[in-house]
């Protein structure tokens, strides 16, 4: 199988992205979040305070990233939201109070997606271009419906460690897909709550320095083998205090190498579409 190819010489591909959720999700769509106010509060912490925090690391390291925000989470801290294409990185689609895309009718998901694009460019004056569905799936028509959005890309699925084309019927141009892996996800190592049970029975958080390890090990494979690796980082979970350090660990790991292109999610699907799509 050969490896893909990418700008400038580099080998491989990182493409760094954050989900930042905020309160956003089940507990807020069926509006239990309203009777768990330390909920509301362990949500809002990452557009509160961790984002702050993770914008300057990010700065330090020179690593562009992608922040797939619910549009919510965009009308109740605008200037936060702001300040992440302010700082040169891309914010992308995560639906409007994080809702799952498989559960939603057509008709229901293109008003999500009419709601995040009326918000995005009142509040953030821009059009994005990328998408991550909320709940890891989709149904059949959601990729026709995405591109008629305007998006180029999703960040959604697992079906491979590259990025690949998924026709999309009545439109000439593929949709980009640049798959995410679960163990690049900090939810399953880091992520500890106790109302809501989420992740269910999860009672203690791994060891930091495993969880650094796991992830180092999963970028070096994926570099040496000249794939793409995205991430599915949360702020509220990875933007405290002690792990963030660990994260910062992570980044002085990643830049040992001159053979990676760093980039955000939009730049890798333009790229790709240009490389792989011929008409």
């Amino acid at each position: 199988m050969s490896s893909p190819t990418w700008p400038d010489g580099h080998k491989a591909c990182l493409a760094l992205a954050f989900d930042l959720d905020g309160p956003t999700g089940d507990a807020m769509l069926n509006g239990s979040i309203w009777q768990k106010p330390e909920y509301f509060g362990f949500g809002g912490y990452g557009p509160y305070r961790a984002l702050p925090r993770l914008l300057d690391l990010l700065d330090a390291f020179q690593i562009p990233a992608t922040f797939f925000v619910p549009a919510w989470v965009v009308e109740n801290w605008p200037r936060r939201c702001q300040a992440i294409i302010e700082r040169g990185h891309e914010v992308a689609y995560h639906g409007y109070k994080h809702e799952s895309f498989y559960a939603l009718t057509l008709d229901q998901q293109k008003a999500v997606m009419n709601k995040s694009r009326e918000v995005f460019s009142n509040y953030l004056n821009i059009r994005a271009e990328g998408f991550r569905t909320p709940s890891g799936d989709w149904r059949a028509e959601t990729p026709a419906m995405l591109a008629q959005a305007g998006v180029i890309y999703s960040s959604s699925m697992r079906g491979d460690d590259r990025p690949y084309l998924v026709d999309v019927p009545g439109q000439d141009t593929p949709l980009v897909e640049i798959p995410g892996r679960w163990e690049m996800d900090d939810y399953a190592s880091l992520a500890y709550t106790c109302g809501p049970d989420f992740p269910s029975g999860l009672d203690r958080t791994s060891s930091y320095q495993l969880t650094l390890d796991n992830w180092c090990r999963e970028y070096d494979g994926a570099m040496n083998e000249g794939l793409c690796l995205t991430t599915l980082f949360h702020p509220k979970i990875i933007g405290k205090p002690g792990r963030i350090l660990l994260l910062e660990k992570l980044f002085e790991h990643m830049r040992q190498r001159d053979d990676v292109w760093f980039a955000t999610c939009r730049d890798v699907a333009r790229w790709w579409l240009k490389e792989h799509h011929h008409g």
